[in-house]
């Protein structure tokens, strides 16, 4: 897997139907330990709710949990989890705590609620896409540097140039493309432009 998509942040969303209210929390999670540890935050913050539903995908272990939490089946767990799916989100947990407003909702309007609220939490929280990054560093002759300049374009993350007996140009671009770059520096120094790979990791 070359990308995921993800939260950017924690975010938070009230939501309220026939006087229940439903606040939807969501953040960017790494591993399980971090989507628990986040949930009990969330009952911390609200310990006289009556339901917490939440829901969490992760990338390690292609891992997928969701609870009604005494809610009748089907009606808030996964309608959560589906806000996740259907976004093609991962590495990211949502919990929706409901105050009971003495009104039952009936199938339809849980669902609708606790959709609303995951949504909103969602929302709130933002999206962020990751790929995979080649950062590298690519030496230089000074006759050769101005040749290059159009080899770059607007993808590649330049971090820094320095200047000694050569020129030194570090920076980072999207994995796939990073081929692309290597021959383009190839074809205009006409294969005298050294580039080495630093490392490959996510970024956004």
């Amino acid at each position: 897997m070359e990308e995921y998509t993800t939260l950017r942040e924690v975010g938070t969303f009230s939501y309220e139907e026939k006087k229940s209210v439903f606040i939807g929390d969501a953040a960017p999670v790494s591993t399980e330990e971090d989507a628990i540890a986040f949930i009990s935050s969330v009952k911390k913050k609200y310990p006289d709710a009556k339901h917490h539903v939440y829901a969490y995908i992760l990338r390690q272990n292609s891992i997928m949990r969701f609870t009604d939490d005494k809610e009748p089946q089907g009606t808030a767990g996964l309608p959560t989890l589906d806000i996740l799916r259907k976004g093609g989100i991962s590495d990211a947990v949502i919990v929706v705590t409901r105050y009971f407003g003495g009104t039952l909702l009936g199938t339809g309007g849980l669902v609708r609620a606790y959709t609303a609220a995951a949504g909103g939490a969602v929302r709130a929280a933002g999206i962020a896409r990751y790929s995979v990054y080649t950062f590298c560093e690519i030496r230089l002759t000074y006759a050769d540097y101005p040749k290059v300049s159009g080899c770059f374009g607007e993808d590649f993350r330049l971090s820094d140039t320095k200047y000694d007996d050569g020129v030194t140009v570090r920076g980072s671009l999207q994995k796939a493309k990073f081929d692309d770059l290597c021959l383009a520096l190839t074809e205009a120094t006409a294969g005298r432009a050294k580039v080495s790979v630093v490392d490959e990791r996510f970024d956004c």
